[in-house]
């Protein structure tokens, strides 16, 4: 997509007065066409009296184009503006997230058994049984969405305070798609060890800890002693949910090929949180031959430098040792997955993949490589942008696995559990809706997380 296409995420609201006579807001709409602007929508209005006030909503493609817009409406005779906004800003501002009170304390009846002195009774309660915590406080159904901030979306190490936009977004898509109360835990700490003790001092507050946006290796090491210490679920979305998505949208890309999990080769470019994340699923789930790369080249035993999870890496792929660039382990291969950086990937690259090949190309927000470079030399193309078809994106997992895991009362997330709600978004697409550009369902369609919640809790009651 061209990257001066007007999107939503760059819109502003202009507020108006314009004068009541004919071809006043022609001039305006057309202003804003001109200057590149996309009107979204524009309020209804009966044209009476000599003015009229007029909400219009318009697509920008960048912070200096909502510049651009804003100065070419104020230039047009007959047309006042009072005033405009950016409405992701307009979004955000307050928070997303709100808490809500589900009892009401309306006399001094329901205060004697909300707060002082009936409270004292489930407080001895629970002293006695530990467990009922999960009957009768908000654990039950409760999940901290933990960060550092040190590796947060595309943005990098922006720190605790700049996370949380991204961890309250988070937690109202628990909320929509899952039920599950998540609550945004920003924290301002110096390594992954005072991370690991922090969160195991908030821990009792919580019914599962969803790790976010924390920086390789520390994160393996965060989630890996996080698991061990807690009796309650713990999951690095940022590798887990992806590699869960990513594996549902392959599923269903192999069905569209016609090829077999277990006969394909796969090269991933990115051996981070999420490349190790995806590389083990796709082991688990049989794939047959997988080799993943880095700034450096491919990962292969023997390799110097390796740190601990690429070395885990080497020694579980790459059987035939390959060594060369990520462009080198293309050729031939069936599938390319990149969870790295824009542009490292080529369109000769490309050409040298099998037949019918499949690119997920995941960067955010820029790809390893556009789709229309590839148009018509791929046979399924997915992102990681709602602005593409195939988006793989980890809404489709988090807030099923939450919700299945709550409600089996799962003391962790286990593999099986993780295939469990692959295959459920991937079954979402059912044979006659499956295509090149329909592999995952709609992040929309709440059914989806439905049946990725009961996938989860079957698979941890049967594990």
């Amino acid at each position: 997509m061209n990257p001066k296409t007007p999107a939503t995420q760059f819109s502003i609201c202009l507020n108006l007065t314009l004068d009541n006579k004919p071809g006043v807001l022609g001039k305006v709409a057309t202003a804003i066409g001109t200057a590149g602007g996309s009107i979204y929508a524009i309020d209804g209005f009966v044209a009476k009296g000599p003015l009229l006030s007029r909400e219009i909503t318009v697509n920008c493609y960048s912070v200096d184009h909502q510049a651009e817009i804003v100065a070419a409406v104020e230039a047009v005779d007959g047309a006042q503006l009072n005033g405009w906004h950016d409405r992701t800003f307009q979004m955000h501002s307050g928070g997303k997230i709100e808490v809500l009170a589900l009892e009401a304390v309306s006399d001094a009846d329901d205060l004697s058994m909300a707060y002082t002195p009936g409270v004292a009774r489930v407080c001895r309660a629970i002293a006695e049984d530990e467990s009922l915590a999960d009957e009768l406080t908000i654990r039950k159904n409760t999940v901290a969405i933990v960060s550092d901030g040190t590796a947060v979306l595309g943005l990098g190490d922006i720190g605790p305070k700049a996370a949380m936009p991204v961890m309250e977004g988070k937690a109202l898509l628990f909320k929509e798609f899952g039920g599950v109360d998540a609550f945004p835990i920003c924290l301002d700490v110096n390594s992954p060890e005072e991370l690991i003790e922090t969160v195991v001092r908030l821990a009792p507050t919580f019914g599962g800890i969803n790790l976010e946006d924390i920086a390789a290796p520390g994160a393996f090491q965060v989630e890996e002693a996080l698991k061990e210490l807690l009796d309650i679920p713990v999951f690095h979305d940022d590798q887990h949910g992806t590699a869960v998505v990513a594996l549902a949208a392959l599923e269903n890309a192999l069905r569209v090929v016609g090829k077999e999990m277990s006969e394909v080769r796969a090269v991933i470019a990115g051996t981070g949180a999420a490349g190790i994340a995806i590389a083990k699923i796709l082991l688990g789930a049989g794939i047959g031959d997988l080799i993943g790369t880095d700034r450096q080249g491919t990962i292969y035993d023997g390799r110097d430098g390796l740190n601990s999870a690429k070395q885990w890496l080497a020694e579980n792929t790459n059987a035939n040792n390959f060594q060369g660039t990520v462009g080198d382990a293309m050729a031939g291969a069936d599938v390319f997955i990149g969870v790295s950086g824009p542009g490292i990937i080529s369109v000769e690259d490309v050409k040298s993949m099998a037949k019918d090949p499949i690119v997920f190309a995941m960067a955010n927000p820029d790809p390893e490589i556009r789709p229309e470079e590839v148009e018509g030399l791929v046979a399924v193309m997915a992102t990681g942008r709602s602005d593409y078809p195939n988006q793989i994106n980890n809404v489709l997992a988090f807030p099923g696995i939450f919700r299945g895991a709550l409600d089996a009362r799962a003391t962790d997330i286990s593999e099986a559990m993780k295939l469990a709600a692959a295959h459920a978004i991937a079954s979402s697409v059912s044979d006659d809706d499956l295509s090149a550009t329909n592999i995952v369902p709609s992040v929309f369609d709440k059914e989806v997380s439905r049946r990725v919640a009961a996938a989860v809790h079957d698979a941890c009651v049967n594990c």
